[in-house]
């Protein structure tokens, strides 16, 4: 499948089987992040998994309404950055999400970006607080997202390029 089929195939899926992630496929989706790009090679992305199912059922608390396809993924794959490397560790970090996003549904799996940074937990604390706490997570550390990982029974169609809003494309000037 060429890179454009990928892209059109990728689709954020949030009901799985619960079954566990195999290995090998979970060690190929975690190497797609490793391997993602950064600015000036800074890399300060940590990656956090999470695959027992209790911590998977609490997890589903770390954001209102949002994450409750935690309670039946195989994995979750936390993306945490020390600010402190570079002031583009947002994006350095969505590369990451983005490129494991990829990968997980190359493999056949079912996988949805949960947005972490500047969201609220079911309780007063907001996502990144929740966990951090939950995850023993030092305090330097600051959250991007979350990227749920699961076996599906029913993969969405993929995207058409006749979805693509091609007049968001400005040549050479800004058209109306």
């Amino acid at each position: 499948m060429d890179l454009l089929e990928m892209l059109k195939h990728r689709r954020s899926v949030r009901e799985y089987t619960g079954a566990p992630i195999p290995k090998e496929q979970l060690e190929k989706i975690l190497a797609a992040g490793l391997l993602s790009p950064s600015g000036r090679s800074r890399k300060p992305w940590e990656l956090v998994i999470v695959q027992n199912r209790d911590m998977l059922k609490e997890l589903v608390k770390c954001r209102e309404g949002a994450a409750n396809m935690l309670e039946k993924a195989g994995c979750a794959i936390l993306v945490f950055a020390d600010p402190e490397k570079t002031d583009v560790w947002t994006e350095d970090c969505s590369i990451v999400m983005s490129n494991m996003h990829l990968m997980a549904d190359s493999l056949g799996l079912g996988s949805c970006w949960i947005q972490g940074r500047l969201r609220k937990a079911q309780n007063s604390m907001t996502t990144e607080e929740f966990c951090r706490q939950l995850l023993q997570v030092p305090k330097r550390y600051q959250l991007e997202a979350i990227l749920s990982v699961g076996v599906t029974e029913k993969h969405p169609d993929p995207h058409s390029l006749e979805e693509a809003e091609l007049n968001k494309v400005h040549n050479e000037i800004w058209e109306q």
